[in-house]
């Protein structure tokens, strides 16, 4: 506390210093950084998790038209017969950049990918291991 002398009495001195007021500012701003690092981490986890749910509503539709239209692995399938058979309005992109995934042109065998993210420009594709793609 600071004390000042009014009138040869001592009193305390009411309101805040500069100091103080600096210190909390400084803390705020901590805190206020610290939660946009922990947003930025969830929302590259959440576009992480939709790039990889794509892909798999991507691998899902290729067997489904497989199935229907009686194609053995090896088989040529592009994106507009994925499209034009109703599976999709649109091929799905991956939500970082919106870029195209690599598609591999062909039924996979099973267990293999068809569709891969490049990681949208951002240098870390989104993968899948090998236990998230035993049963495509």
């Amino acid at each position: 506390m600071n004390y000042i002398k009014t009138n040869n009495r001592w009193a305390r001195q009411r309101g805040t210093t500069l100091i103080e007021l600096s210190v909390v500012i400084a803390v705020i701003l901590l805190l206020v950084g610290v939660l946009f690092i922990g947003v930025q981490a969830w929302r590259e986890g959440a576009n992480r998790a939709a790039c990889l749910v794509n892909m798999s509503s991507i691998q899902k539709a290729v067997r489904g038209w497989q199935n229907v239209n009686l194609k053995n692995p090896g088989d040529a399938c592009l994106d507009t017969d994925l499209t034009g058979s109703g599976y999709f309005g649109a091929m799905p992109t991956c939500p970082v950049g919106n870029a195209a995934y690599a598609l591999t042109k062909q039924v996979p065998v099973m267990g293999t990918q068809y569709a891969t993210c490049g990681g949208a420009g951002n240098g870390a594709p989104h993968t899948l291991t090998t236990a998230q793609t035993n049963n495509w």
